[in-house]
């Protein structure tokens, strides 16, 4: 061995001192892989020790267990063994050769006062460790993706404690959104899950309460969807939930698809009269449209008003400009409001919007006469109607200086109502 050779074989291999060695990627996955299992194992250790049955002492071990198990980082892993008894595989499948946590949803009673009872212990548990919120709901709606992996009871136990997670506000109505897939709704695994959430919400609470939560869903204008598509009518909806005995909830949606048409109408119309159309061709639309919404008179009317005051500039108008930019457009497509104000009843309603804009846009405020004069001239308006909203019709908003501006027109139409008198 010559001198350079024995010089390399006896110099030591430079290392890096305070410098931790991570694992290599292989090895953390492989150890990751079990982790769940392992926090699962200690966790039914824990619960092994409760008294049969005592749901009290579940939640106090919980309560302690939390202060020994990591929870922060096995959230989801722990409402997976409280909701469906294990840990779940890939496809939503629970191993049956592992024992089963002796508290889940899935183990409890199929009886409304049983998933009461249970939710309470998620209730307890969120309480005390909040940062446990996030991963609950984000646990229920993956669960939710397998309603149709699940027996039919243990979708029983799943739907009442969805209802009573909602109404307990431990869970986000947009949950509701996960039962929208194609793959659940074809089978009617999504109605009928859906329909035992909301009897169960309206157990508890008002048809009201359950139309706030479809609306945070985003599900209020999409209820027939969750209805396969050979059943996708609205009939269908209609004679489904009165046979289980929830026909507000029927009601409700027919409401909400009338406000939703309502709507639609409202921003066609401002597009119609941004781009000039022609009055009859406005017309035209606002028809088919209330045909095909089913409305009345008195739904048209406010939105033809509202459509008219949106056409209107008011933000790059001049302050002394205001009151002949109003009258401009309004005298343009008041044939609108007159096709539509042709009884006593929606005159009084019209002129209730108007006295609401002005009441709410100052900008407008002191046109309010002038306005309701142009609608008396084009013959949107009867001095009838003109007299009983200032008698008794008007609303309180800005009644005081409304009137006061109106007084010397009511007054003219007052004396004119008495001329014809003496004269008949």
């Amino acid at each position: 061995m010559n001198s350079t050779q024995s010089q390399a074989t006896s110099t030591p291999k430079p290392t890096l001192h305070g410098v931790k060695i991570k694992q290599r990627k292989g090895v953390q996955k492989a150890q990751a892989k079990h982790e769940p299992e392992i926090f699962r194992d200690n966790l039914l250790t824990q619960l092994a020790v409760a008294k049969p049955g005592d749901l009290e002492d579940i939640s106090s071990i919980l309560d302690k267990t939390g202060n020994t198990l990591e929870y922060r980082k096995y959230g989801e892993s722990l409402f997976e063994i409280l909701i469906t008894g294990g840990i779940l595989q890939p496809g939503g499948i629970v191993l049956d050769d592992v024992e089963r946590s002796p508290f889940s949803v899935f183990g409890a009673e199929d009886e409304s006062n049983s998933i009461k009872k249970h939710v309470d212990v998620f209730n307890k548990l969120i309480r005390r460790y909040k940062y446990l919120q996030r991963p609950f709901e984000e646990t229920l709606k993956n669960i939710l993706q397998f309603i149709n992996k699940w027996q039919a009871d243990e979708n029983s136990k799943l739907a009442k404690a969805t209802g009573y997670f909602i109404t307990t506000q431990l869970a986000n109505p947009v949950v509701f959104k996960v039962l929208l897939k194609d793959y659940l709704v074809k089978d009617g695994h999504s109605l009928g899950f859906a329909t035992a959430v909301f009897r169960t919400i309206l157990s508890e609470q008002s048809i009201d309460q359950l139309g706030k939560y479809l609306v945070m869903s985003g599900v209020d204008t999409r209820l027939l969807e969750l209805f396969p598509p050979n059943k996708r009518e609205e009939e269908c909806l209609a004679r489904h939930f009165e046979a289980e005995d929830m026909k507000q909830l029927v009601g409700f949606h027919q409401r909400n698809q009338k406000n939703s048409m309502k709507g639609d109408l409202l921003s066609n119309l401002k597009g119609l009269l941004g781009s000039e159309a022609s009055v009859a061709d406005v017309l035209a639309h606002i028809k088919e449209a209330k045909k095909e919404a089913g409305l009345e008179e008195a739904d048209i009317i406010p939105i033809v008003w509202s459509a008219i005051v949106d056409s209107v500039d008011l933000i790059n108008t001049r302050p002394d400009q205001v009151e002949a930019q109003v009258l401009r457009v309004l005298n343009h497509w008041s044939k609108l409001l007159e096709t539509y104000a042709t009884s006593p009843k929606n005159e009084i309603l019209l002129l209730q919007r108007v006295q609401i804009t002005c009441y709410e846009d100052a900008k407008v405020t002191k046109v309010f006469r002038q306005i309701v004069q142009l609608l008396y001239k084009n013959d949107v308006l009867s001095d009838n109607a003109i007299l009983y909203w200032a008698d008794k019709a008007h609303k309180p908003q800005g009644k005081t200086v409304l009137l006061k501006q109106m007084a010397p027109f009511v007054q003219w139409l007052r004396d004119n109502e008495d001329s014809s008198e003496e004269e008949d």
